[in-house]
Protein backbone atom coordinates (compact mmCIF):
# COMPACT_ATOMS: atom_id res chain seq x y z
CA UNK A 1 0.00 0.00 0.00
CA UNK A 2 1.29 3.22 -0.92
CA UNK A 3 2.36 5.80 1.52
CA UNK A 4 -0.10 8.50 3.11
CA UNK A 5 0.80 11.72 2.03
CA UNK A 6 0.29 14.18 4.62
CA UNK A 7 0.06 17.80 4.88
CA UNK A 8 1.07 19.06 8.35
CA UNK A 9 0.08 22.80 9.06
CA UNK A 10 1.28 24.57 11.68
CA UNK A 11 5.12 23.74 12.17
CA UNK A 12 5.72 25.19 15.50
CA UNK A 13 7.08 23.45 18.40
CA UNK A 14 4.30 20.58 17.90
CA UNK A 15 3.84 20.32 14.18
CA UNK A 16 7.53 20.14 14.10
CA UNK A 17 7.96 17.32 16.13
CA UNK A 18 5.11 15.39 14.14
CA UNK A 19 7.04 16.25 10.95
CA UNK A 20 10.01 14.32 12.38
CA UNK A 21 8.24 11.45 13.55
CA UNK A 22 6.45 10.88 10.43
CA UNK A 23 9.49 11.02 8.54
CA UNK A 24 11.79 9.33 10.82
CA UNK A 25 9.18 6.93 12.91
CA UNK A 26 6.38 6.47 11.58
CA UNK A 27 5.58 3.48 8.89
CA UNK A 28 2.68 4.15 5.91
CA UNK A 29 3.02 7.98 5.59
CA UNK A 30 5.22 10.37 4.76
CA UNK A 31 4.96 14.61 4.86
CA UNK A 32 4.15 15.67 1.46
CA UNK A 33 3.50 19.35 2.17
CA UNK A 34 3.83 21.40 5.40
CA UNK A 35 2.85 24.87 5.99
CA UNK A 36 3.10 27.41 8.30
CA UNK A 37 2.28 30.98 8.14
CA UNK A 38 6.46 32.18 8.73
CA UNK A 39 6.58 30.88 5.10
CA UNK A 40 10.74 30.99 5.58
CA UNK A 41 9.99 27.95 8.07
CA UNK A 42 7.35 25.36 6.39
CA UNK A 43 10.45 26.01 3.40
CA UNK A 44 12.88 25.28 5.51
CA UNK A 45 11.55 22.39 6.60
CA UNK A 46 10.50 21.09 3.41
CA UNK A 47 13.67 21.29 1.74
CA UNK A 48 15.02 18.88 4.43
CA UNK A 49 12.28 15.98 3.21
CA UNK A 50 12.86 14.31 -0.10
CA UNK A 51 9.68 14.77 -1.74
CA UNK A 52 8.12 17.56 0.36
CA UNK A 53 6.99 21.13 -0.96
CA UNK A 54 5.96 24.07 1.18
CA UNK A 55 2.16 25.75 0.61
CA UNK A 56 1.83 29.63 1.27
CA UNK A 57 -1.99 28.69 1.91
CA UNK A 58 -3.36 26.18 4.62
CA UNK A 59 -6.24 25.65 2.53
CA UNK A 60 -4.76 25.12 -0.52
CA UNK A 61 -2.41 22.73 0.89
CA UNK A 62 -5.78 20.71 2.04
CA UNK A 63 -7.07 20.81 -1.25
CA UNK A 64 -4.48 19.71 -3.07
CA UNK A 65 -4.27 16.53 -5.34
CA UNK A 66 -0.60 15.40 -3.47
CA UNK A 67 -2.42 15.27 0.40
CA UNK A 68 -4.15 12.75 1.36
CA UNK A 69 -4.56 13.42 5.01
CA UNK A 70 -3.84 16.20 7.13
CA UNK A 71 -2.20 17.05 10.25
CA UNK A 72 -3.40 20.23 12.07
CA UNK A 73 -1.05 21.82 14.82
CA UNK A 74 -1.74 25.38 13.60
CA UNK A 75 -3.46 28.05 16.66
CA UNK A 76 -6.54 27.19 17.09
CA UNK A 77 -8.69 30.05 15.96
CA UNK A 78 -7.62 28.48 12.60
CA UNK A 79 -8.82 25.02 13.20
CA UNK A 80 -12.68 25.57 12.14
CA UNK A 81 -12.17 26.93 8.63
CA UNK A 82 -9.63 23.99 8.48
CA UNK A 83 -11.65 21.35 9.60
CA UNK A 84 -14.67 22.54 7.26
CA UNK A 85 -11.92 22.44 4.34
CA UNK A 86 -10.93 18.82 5.36
CA UNK A 87 -14.85 17.95 5.46
CA UNK A 88 -15.66 19.78 2.27
CA UNK A 89 -12.90 17.32 0.49
CA UNK A 90 -13.63 14.94 2.54
CA UNK A 91 -9.60 14.28 4.35
CA UNK A 92 -9.12 12.49 7.28
CA UNK A 93 -7.46 15.04 9.77
CA UNK A 94 -5.66 14.71 13.49
CA UNK A 95 -6.79 18.06 14.88
CA UNK A 96 -4.87 18.75 18.02
CA UNK A 97 -6.35 20.76 20.30
CA UNK A 98 -8.63 22.53 21.11
CA UNK A 99 -11.03 21.21 17.87
CA UNK A 100 -12.11 25.24 18.28
CA UNK A 101 -11.84 27.79 20.39
CA UNK A 102 -15.55 27.59 21.44
CA UNK A 103 -18.31 25.62 22.47
CA UNK A 104 -20.94 26.29 19.63
CA UNK A 105 -18.56 26.25 16.83
CA UNK A 106 -16.91 23.17 17.95
CA UNK A 107 -21.04 21.37 18.05
CA UNK A 108 -21.24 22.97 14.33
CA UNK A 109 -18.36 20.79 13.24
CA UNK A 110 -19.59 17.62 14.87
CA UNK A 111 -22.74 18.04 13.17
CA UNK A 112 -21.47 18.55 9.75
CA UNK A 113 -18.99 15.82 9.93
CA UNK A 114 -22.35 13.89 11.05
CA UNK A 115 -24.16 14.83 7.86
CA UNK A 116 -20.71 14.08 5.48
CA UNK A 117 -21.58 10.44 6.25
CA UNK A 118 -17.95 9.35 7.11
CA UNK A 119 -15.78 9.62 10.60
CA UNK A 120 -12.93 11.88 8.87
CA UNK A 121 -12.00 14.09 12.38
CA UNK A 122 -9.44 13.04 14.76
CA UNK A 123 -8.76 14.99 18.49
CA UNK A 124 -5.42 15.02 19.45
CA UNK A 125 -5.43 14.13 23.29
CA UNK A 126 -2.68 12.30 23.55
CA UNK A 127 -2.72 10.81 27.00
CA UNK A 128 -5.21 8.12 25.54
CA UNK A 129 -2.42 6.69 23.99
CA UNK A 130 0.24 6.78 26.57
CA UNK A 131 0.74 3.10 28.08
CA UNK A 132 0.24 4.11 31.69
CA UNK A 133 -3.00 5.56 30.82
CA UNK A 134 -4.29 2.54 28.63
CA UNK A 135 -3.07 0.02 31.16
CA UNK A 136 -5.50 2.04 34.25
CA UNK A 137 -8.05 2.21 31.30
CA UNK A 138 -7.78 -1.79 31.25
CA UNK A 139 -7.45 -2.36 34.90
CA UNK A 140 -10.82 -0.28 35.37
CA UNK A 141 -12.67 -2.12 32.62
CA UNK A 142 -11.68 -5.39 33.92
CA UNK A 143 -13.55 -4.43 37.39
CA UNK A 144 -10.39 -5.29 39.37
CA UNK A 145 -10.89 -2.10 41.46
CA UNK A 146 -14.44 -2.46 41.52
CA UNK A 147 -16.85 0.68 40.83
CA UNK A 148 -14.42 3.31 40.53
CA UNK A 149 -15.36 6.35 43.27
CA UNK A 150 -12.58 9.23 43.30
CA UNK A 151 -10.03 9.90 40.54
CA UNK A 152 -6.90 12.68 42.65
CA UNK A 153 -4.77 14.20 39.43
CA UNK A 154 -1.92 16.34 39.42
CA UNK A 155 -1.07 18.66 36.36
CA UNK A 156 2.10 20.50 36.87
CA UNK A 157 4.10 22.34 34.72
CA UNK A 158 7.71 24.28 35.23
CA UNK A 159 6.19 27.46 33.15
CA UNK A 160 4.69 28.49 30.55
CA UNK A 161 4.75 31.08 27.48
CA UNK A 162 3.99 34.28 28.54
CA UNK A 163 0.76 34.49 26.60
CA UNK A 164 -0.76 32.19 29.44
CA UNK A 165 -3.72 33.64 31.17
CA UNK A 166 -5.89 32.35 33.90
CA UNK A 167 -8.31 30.98 31.24
CA UNK A 168 -5.63 29.37 29.43
CA UNK A 169 -5.04 26.89 32.73
CA UNK A 170 -8.72 25.97 32.11
CA UNK A 171 -9.22 25.90 28.33
CA UNK A 172 -5.16 24.26 27.25
CA UNK A 173 -4.27 22.65 30.70
CA UNK A 174 -7.10 21.63 32.49
CA UNK A 175 -8.48 20.12 29.06
CA UNK A 176 -6.34 17.19 29.37
CA UNK A 177 -7.62 16.30 32.57
CA UNK A 178 -11.12 16.19 31.41
CA UNK A 179 -10.69 13.92 28.53
CA UNK A 180 -8.79 11.96 30.64
CA UNK A 181 -12.07 11.71 32.96
CA UNK A 182 -13.89 11.08 29.98
CA UNK A 183 -11.73 8.45 28.52
CA UNK A 184 -11.00 6.03 31.76
CA UNK A 185 -14.62 6.42 33.27
CA UNK A 186 -16.82 6.46 29.90
CA UNK A 187 -19.08 8.80 30.71
CA UNK A 188 -20.04 12.87 30.44
CA UNK A 189 -18.64 15.85 33.23
CA UNK A 190 -22.19 17.08 34.70
CA UNK A 191 -20.91 20.21 36.73
CA UNK A 192 -17.38 21.76 37.16
CA UNK A 193 -16.14 23.69 39.91
CA UNK A 194 -12.82 25.90 40.00
CA UNK A 195 -11.30 27.30 43.28
CA UNK A 196 -8.40 29.59 43.60
CA UNK A 197 -6.30 29.15 46.39
CA UNK A 198 -3.56 32.01 47.14
CA UNK A 199 -1.71 32.46 44.11
CA UNK A 200 2.05 31.39 43.29
CA UNK A 201 4.06 34.64 43.88
CA UNK A 202 6.22 33.08 41.16
CA UNK A 203 3.28 33.49 38.41
CA UNK A 204 3.32 36.23 35.94
CA UNK A 205 0.85 39.31 37.13
CA UNK A 206 -2.58 38.80 37.09
CA UNK A 207 -2.58 34.86 36.49
CA UNK A 208 -4.33 33.14 39.20
CA UNK A 209 -2.02 30.46 39.96
CA UNK A 210 -2.55 27.66 41.12
CA UNK A 211 -6.17 26.35 40.68
CA UNK A 212 -8.04 23.43 41.78
CA UNK A 213 -10.61 21.92 39.74
CA UNK A 214 -13.73 19.79 41.10
CA UNK A 215 -15.64 17.82 38.68
CA UNK A 216 -18.83 15.88 39.42
CA UNK A 217 -19.37 12.98 36.64
CA UNK A 218 -22.71 11.88 35.36
CA UNK A 219 -23.16 9.00 37.99
CA UNK A 220 -21.78 10.92 40.71
CA UNK A 221 -18.00 9.89 40.82
CA UNK A 222 -15.50 12.94 41.98
CA UNK A 223 -12.66 14.10 40.61
CA UNK A 224 -10.45 16.86 41.54
CA UNK A 225 -7.39 18.24 39.91
CA UNK A 226 -4.33 20.20 40.59
CA UNK A 227 -3.65 22.78 38.35
CA UNK A 228 -0.12 24.68 39.17
CA UNK A 229 1.58 25.67 35.96
CA UNK A 230 4.21 27.92 37.13
CA UNK A 231 6.48 25.83 39.38
CA UNK A 232 9.63 26.23 38.18
CA UNK A 233 10.55 22.88 38.96
CA UNK A 234 9.24 20.84 36.61
CA UNK A 235 6.45 18.46 34.73
CA UNK A 236 4.28 16.31 36.64
CA UNK A 237 1.51 14.57 35.78
CA UNK A 238 -0.50 12.05 38.28
CA UNK A 239 -3.44 10.51 38.26
CA UNK A 240 -4.97 8.60 41.23
CA UNK A 241 -7.94 6.30 41.17
CA UNK A 242 -9.59 5.09 43.99
CA UNK A 243 -12.35 2.51 43.44
CA UNK A 244 -14.34 0.20 45.96
CA UNK A 245 -11.90 -2.47 46.14
CA UNK A 246 -8.59 -0.62 45.93
CA UNK A 247 -6.67 1.94 44.08
CA UNK A 248 -3.89 2.58 41.38
CA UNK A 249 -1.66 5.37 40.33
CA UNK A 250 -0.25 6.42 37.28
CA UNK A 251 2.95 9.08 36.69
CA UNK A 252 4.95 9.00 39.46
CA UNK A 253 7.81 9.43 37.04
CA UNK A 254 10.16 7.73 39.72
CA UNK A 255 12.70 6.17 37.45
CA UNK A 256 16.20 5.97 39.36
CA UNK A 257 16.03 6.85 42.58
CA UNK A 258 19.40 7.56 44.50
CA UNK A 259 20.39 7.90 48.01
CA UNK A 260 23.29 10.26 48.82
CA UNK A 261 25.80 9.92 51.62
CA UNK A 262 24.35 13.72 52.37
CA UNK A 263 21.20 12.04 53.60
CA UNK A 264 19.51 13.34 50.68
CA UNK A 265 17.63 10.96 48.04
CA UNK A 266 15.54 10.97 45.04
CA UNK A 267 15.61 11.49 41.03
CA UNK A 268 14.99 13.72 38.15
CA UNK A 269 11.86 15.16 36.99
CA UNK A 270 10.61 14.74 33.57
CA UNK A 271 11.41 18.81 32.06
CA UNK A 272 8.16 18.70 30.07
CA UNK A 273 5.32 17.28 28.14
CA UNK A 274 7.40 16.13 24.90
CA UNK A 275 10.08 14.28 27.16
CA UNK A 276 6.56 12.51 29.46
CA UNK A 277 4.25 11.75 25.95
CA UNK A 278 7.04 11.52 23.57
CA UNK A 279 6.01 7.91 22.95
CA UNK A 280 2.37 8.42 23.06
CA UNK A 281 2.40 10.62 20.57
CA UNK A 282 4.46 8.19 18.43
CA UNK A 283 1.43 5.52 19.48
CA UNK A 284 -1.22 8.10 18.42
CA UNK A 285 0.04 9.20 15.23
CA UNK A 286 1.25 5.56 14.19
CA UNK A 287 -2.68 4.42 15.00
CA UNK A 288 -4.01 7.27 13.45
CA UNK A 289 -2.33 6.68 9.83
CA UNK A 290 -2.96 3.03 9.60
CA UNK A 291 -6.83 4.04 10.48
CA UNK A 292 -6.89 6.45 7.76
CA UNK A 293 -5.17 3.13 5.69
CA UNK A 294 -8.20 1.48 6.57
CA UNK A 295 -10.86 3.62 6.42
CA UNK A 296 -10.42 3.56 2.87
CA UNK A 297 -12.45 0.48 3.07
CA UNK A 298 -14.39 0.76 6.61
CA UNK A 299 -15.64 4.33 6.01
CA UNK A 300 -14.36 4.95 9.72
CA UNK A 301 -10.62 7.16 8.93
CA UNK A 302 -10.59 7.43 13.10
CA UNK A 303 -9.12 5.39 15.97
CA UNK A 304 -9.37 7.52 18.98
CA UNK A 305 -10.76 10.81 20.47
CA UNK A 306 -13.67 11.42 17.89
CA UNK A 307 -14.89 15.08 17.28
CA UNK A 308 -17.59 14.93 19.70
CA UNK A 309 -14.75 13.83 22.46
CA UNK A 310 -13.55 18.02 21.44
CA UNK A 311 -16.63 19.41 21.51
CA UNK A 312 -17.45 17.77 25.12
CA UNK A 313 -13.76 18.93 26.43
CA UNK A 314 -14.62 22.25 24.79
CA UNK A 315 -18.17 22.46 26.59
CA UNK A 316 -16.89 21.63 30.11
CA UNK A 317 -13.62 23.96 29.90
CA UNK A 318 -16.38 26.71 29.03
CA UNK A 319 -18.33 25.74 32.19
CA UNK A 320 -14.82 26.23 34.02
CA UNK A 321 -14.09 29.15 32.50
CA UNK A 322 -17.79 30.72 33.97
CA UNK A 323 -16.71 29.03 37.26
CA UNK A 324 -12.99 30.87 37.59
CA UNK A 325 -14.65 34.01 37.79
CA UNK A 326 -17.60 33.00 40.53
CA UNK A 327 -16.11 30.20 42.25
CA UNK A 328 -19.45 27.89 42.57
CA UNK A 329 -20.16 25.00 40.23
CA UNK A 330 -21.67 25.48 37.14
CA UNK A 331 -23.60 22.64 35.20
CA UNK A 332 -21.99 21.55 32.08
CA UNK A 333 -24.48 22.04 28.79
CA UNK A 334 -24.28 19.19 26.23
CA UNK A 335 -26.43 18.93 23.06
CA UNK A 336 -27.65 16.09 22.08
CA UNK A 337 -25.07 13.92 20.33
CA UNK A 338 -25.73 13.44 16.38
Amino acid sequence: MADLRIAVLGVGVMGADHVARITSTISGARVAVVNDFITEKAEQIAAAIPGCRAAADPIDAIAADDVDAVVLATPGTTHEAQLLACLEHRKPVLCEKPLTTDVSTSLDIVRREADSGVSLIQVGFMRRFDEEYMRLKTLLDGGELGRPLLMHCVHRNAGVPSYFDSTLIVKDSFVHEVDVTRFLFDEEIASVQIITPVSNPGAPQGVIDPQIAIMRTASGKHVDVELFVTTGVGYEVRTEVVGERGSAIIGLDVGMIRKSAAGTWGGHLTPGFRERFGRAYDIEIQRWVDAVHQGRTSGNFVDGPTAWDGYAAAAVCAAGVRSLATGQPVDVQLAEHP
